[in-house]
């Protein structure tokens, strides 16, 4: 193996071993550590008719101290939890997911990148229905599977903050299925990503579907606001992805910074009042969001086109230094892998 850690992006690299589980009849298997990457199904897997499919994503990293951890994965397997409750799948057991993410990062040690680099290694569960299913109704039969993949830092070149719009189109209906991970949401922003980049966006945000009015999150991200006196602001709604990062970032806001935090529907019409803006997840930890373009109306934040705002780069930088290990973490957080 020779890998250019500083050449990498953020794409598939096929790694030695993934880890794969079948429930039939009721239970799931012990499960296997495989070298086979590929999938055998039925063309009438209840997936690919009916998209009964949900996913999850994390990463392991080598900290300043030479280990191998993963940041908070038991909290991973409870949002797998509630996304398999909600699409009529058998539920993975929470000890057992953080023992395969386990696994499956010690069989592919050799793909964490070295401390400093800026990469790490992806770690991608996911579960799908894999029998054959004609009428409309859940599977009978599953595959639980976790692969790895190294993958460079999300800003090469630096931080450029975003150019974002508005968007016309909805990301998940009132009482849908917008607050679990699942594979159809994303599928239902694929138009409109591509349609944001063909006309010089970043990405889209997405607005309340009932009325029009509240800010939710984008097609792969929550947000975050920063008011004009420090205040770390989220939209709260039913309909958004409980984020692990943003979650941690609030507290951190509250507990590192001593800033105030607040959970509460944000309105359209206020967005031109806040200092910083950024969109938050796995991926880049914070992406600092510089313009937002309510159709025609550009509205810039103080925080510039420049770099990350003062807030947002603290935040950044806290969380970051607890994942690396140059920052105490909370207790739980940093999940060592032996």
């Amino acid at each position: 193996m020779n890998i250019n850690w500083s050449e990498l992006g953020f794409s598939y690299v096929k790694t030695d071993k993934r880890f794969v589980s079948l429930y039939k009849d009721g239970k799931w298997d012990g499960g296997v550590l495989t070298s086979d990457d590929t999938i055998t199904m039925s063309e009438c897997a209840c997936v690919l008719q009916y998209a009964q499919t949900c996913f999850e994503g994390l990463k392991a990293y080598k900290t300043a101290g030479g280990k191998t951890v993963c940041f908070r994965p038991d909290l991973n397997a409870e949002r797998m939890i509630s996304s398999c409750e909600k699409m009529k799948m058998p539920v993975f057991p929470k000890e057992r997911f953080v023992e395969a993410v386990a696994a499956t990062v010690k069989a592919n040690e050799d793909y964490v990148p070295p401390y400093g680099t800026g990469a790490s290694l992806y770690i991608r569960p996911f579960m799908f229905g894999s029998d054959a299913i004609i009428g409309v109704k859940p599977a009978n039969e599953f595959q639980f599977r976790i692969f790895a993949t190294p993958v460079g830092p999300y800003f090469k070149g630096g931080v450029k903050p975003l150019t974002v719009r508005i968007s016309d189109l909805d990301r998940a209906a009132p009482h849908g299925t917008g607050n679990i991970k699942a594979g159809l949401n994303y599928a239902m922003s694929l138009y409109n990503i591509v349609d944001a980049h063909e006309k010089g966006f970043d990405e889209n945000i997405y607005l309340d579907a009932g009325s029009r009015t509240y800010i939710e999150e984008t097609g792969g991200a929550n947000i975050i606001f920063v008011t004009r006196d420090g205040t770390v602001v989220t939209p709260k709604s039913d309909s958004i992805l409980p984020s692990i990062t943003r979650r941690s970032l609030l507290y951190v806001a509250e507990k590192y910074l001593g800033l105030k935090v607040e959970e509460r529907k944000i309105a359209l019409s206020e967005i031109s009042g806040f200092a910083e803006c950024g969109l938050c997840g796995t991926a880049a930890v914070i992406s600092p969001i510089g313009k937002i373009v309510d159709h025609g109306k550009e509205i810039c934040m103080p925080s510039g086109m420049s770099d990350m705002g003062p807030v947002t780069k603290k935040l950044y930088d806290t969380l970051r230094g607890i994942q690396l290990g140059t920052i105490e973490a909370p207790e739980g957080w940093i999940y060592e892998i032996k």
